[in-house]
Order: structure tokens, then C-alpha cells, then sequence
């Protein structure tokens, strides 16, 4: 029997997305294609909201850090995926496919809490109005976004350290694109009772905790809307929460059905195709909604982009 703290197995070998040896020259260019989306949106978000001081608000503090993250989440899965369908059957050391779910786990755990984080500044903005700017100080939201990591960092923190107690004596093939927690926990000699408990739990408190806060800001913000008399004054209140729903609906939406759909309609091949919904899709989607759903960003981006012009007709 394997003792505990003890690898057998030195590195992984990475399946991809699809084992058809046709379909991944095309889908290297369209990941590839998506990946450079997903930097320029998120990217240039965070230039955008950096050079225009119209944007220097808690709102935008909050929409460049989640542009931030997204990047970072991004770069984190689909890099190695793009190499994957260029060489095949991808090769990835013990200690790299450890850092990659730890990195992945941060983003992923700190994402849950900053659109929670975002709900609460948008009841600010609609239900206290006047106090809003004495509300949510630098200070406040400084803090904000340092918890939203911290608790990222803890959590990634907890099941990396579960995963490390364990050996993998082989096989070493991991049916996916990456190093994500559930593959690996069935490639372990050991028993992963405590690990599955872990992923229970944690899982299902950040879900239900996050989801809870933006469920309860966004009653009060649709009893606060009601309250307005014109129907101009409820579209123009309602109208800075409809990018932020959209993108609760979107990374929510994908992980309760990742994980708390009936067992018996588990499937491999589904659980990879959501998998590559928000590793992928969701990064790339979220700088997309926020600039054409939004007014304010919309504006500052014409400003740029017509500074640019003079700037070049001048020359």
C-alpha cells in the first residue's frame, strides 16, 4: 500500500479536450483566438478605467479587478491548453499540475466573492445613494477586494494541501485539459474520503454564501427600483446591474451545474465542455457584457479612441 506523502508518479499526461487528431488544428485557432479576446477585452479594460478619471469610481475599482482576474484566470488554463492540441497527449510535471490547480483555485474561489462584492456595491449605489461615496471609501474597497483574495488563497490553500497528503502510484492519465481537482482525486492511491468531504463543504459554503449576498443586495435593489416614479428614473437605476446579473447568471449558472447536478447525469465528456465554459468563455464574455451594456464605458472608450484620431490627423 502507498503510504501517505509519498509520489510515485512524476508527472501527468493531459488528454485534452478531444482524442479526434482532426478537430484540434481548428480548435487550437479558435482557443487561440478566444485566449487573445479574452487579454484584449480584460486588458484594455483595466487601460480604459486606468487613463479615464470619469471611471475612477468603486464601481470600476471593482470591474478592473475582476478584469484582472479574469486575465489571470485565463493564462492560467489556456495556454497549456493551446499546447496540448499542438503536441497531443500533453505532458505536465507532479509539481506543475499542483501549481496549476492552486493558481486556478485562487482565481476561481476569489471570483465567487467579488461578484458577490460587486452586488453589495451596486445596493449601496441604489439604496443609499447619498451615502454612497462615505459608504464604499478606498479604504472599504481596498479591503474588499483583499478579502475576496484571501479567502481565495485559503481555500486553494486547503485542497492543495489535501491533494499533497496523497500519492499517486498510476495510472497518470488525467481524462481533461487541466489539473482540476476531481481528475486528480480519482488518479489518488489513497483514501480521498477526507478530500471529497473538503470539496463538499468548501464548495457549497462559498456557493451559498456569495450567492446568498447578491440574491438578498438585489431584492432590496428591486424593491428600491419600484420605488422610483418615473419609468426613465427605474431603466436608468436598474440599467448599471443588468451587465453585473449577466455575468452572475453566466459563472454561477455553469458551476452549480458543474457540481450540484444529480450524479446519475454525470458525464465526462459534458463536465469538460462546462469546464471549458468558465475556464475559457466566461473570462473572455465578462469584458464584452460590461462594455456594451455600459454607457459609461462605451463613452470613455469613444474618448480615446477619438484622442487617437486627432492625435494621428494632427501628425
Amino acid at each position: 500500500m502507498a503510504t501517505a506523502n509519498h509520489t510515485m508518479v512524476t508527472n501527468f499526461i493531459l488528454l485534452g479536450l478531444t482524442e479526434h487528431l482532426e478537430m484540434r488544428p481548428p480548435l487550437f485557432v479558435v482557443f487561440l483566438l478566444l485566449y487573445f479576446v479574452t487579454l484584449a477585452g480584460n486588458l484594455g479594460m483595466l487601460v480604459l478605467i486606468w487613463m479615464d478619471p470619469q471611471l475612477h469610481t468603486p464601481m470600476y475599482f471593482f470591474l478592473s479587478s475582476l478584469s484582472f482576474l479574469d486575465a489571470c484566470y485565463s493564462t492560467t488554463i489556456t495556454p497549456n491548453m493551446l499546447v496540448n492540441f499542438l503536441v497531443g497527449h500533453k505532458t505536465i510535471s507532479y509539481a506543475d499540475c499542483i501549481a496549476q490547480y492552486f493558481f486556478f483555485a485562487i482565481f476561481a474561489t476569489t471570483e465567487f466573492f467579488l461578484l458577490a462584492v460587486m452586488a453589495y456595491d451596486r445596493y449601496v449605489a441604489i439604496c443609499n445613494p447619498l451615502l454612497y461615496t462615505s459608504v464604499m471609501t478606498n479604504r472599504l474597497c481596498t479591503g474588499l477586494i483583499a478579502g475576496s483574495y484571501l479567502w481565495g488563497i485559503v481555500n486553494s490553500m486547503i485542497h492543495t494541501s489535501g491533494l499533497l497528503r496523497l500519492s499517486f502510484c498510476g495510472p497518470n492519465v488525467i481524462n481533461h485539459f487541466f489539473c482540476d481537482l476531481t481528475p486528480l482525486l480519482n488518479l489518488a492511491c489513497n483514501d480521498i474520503y477526507i478530500n471529497e468531504m473538503l470539496v463538499f463543504t468548501c464548495l457549497k459554503l462559498i456557493e451559498m454564501s456569495t450567492l446568498l449576498i447578491i440574491i438578498i443586495s438585489y431584492i432590496f435593489i428591486i424593491l428600491a427600483v419600484l420605488r422610483i416614479r418615473s419609468a426613465e428614473g427605474r431603466h436608468k437605476a436598474f440599467s448599471t446591474c443588468t451587465s453585473h446579473l449577466m455575468a452572475v447568471a453566466i459563472f454561477h449558472g455553469t458551476i452549480l451545474f458543474m457540481y450540484f447536478r444529480p450524479s446519475s447525469s454525470y458525464s465526462l465528456d459534458t463536465d469538460k465542455m462546462a469546464s471549458v465554459f468558465y475556464t475559457v468563455i466566461t473570462p473572455m464574455l465578462n469584458p464584452l457584457i460590461y462594455s456594451l451594456r455600459n454607457r459609461d464605458v462605451k463613452f470613455a472608450l469613444r474618448k480615446v479612441i477619438g484622442r487617437k484620431v486627432f492625435s494621428q490627423s494632427i501628425s
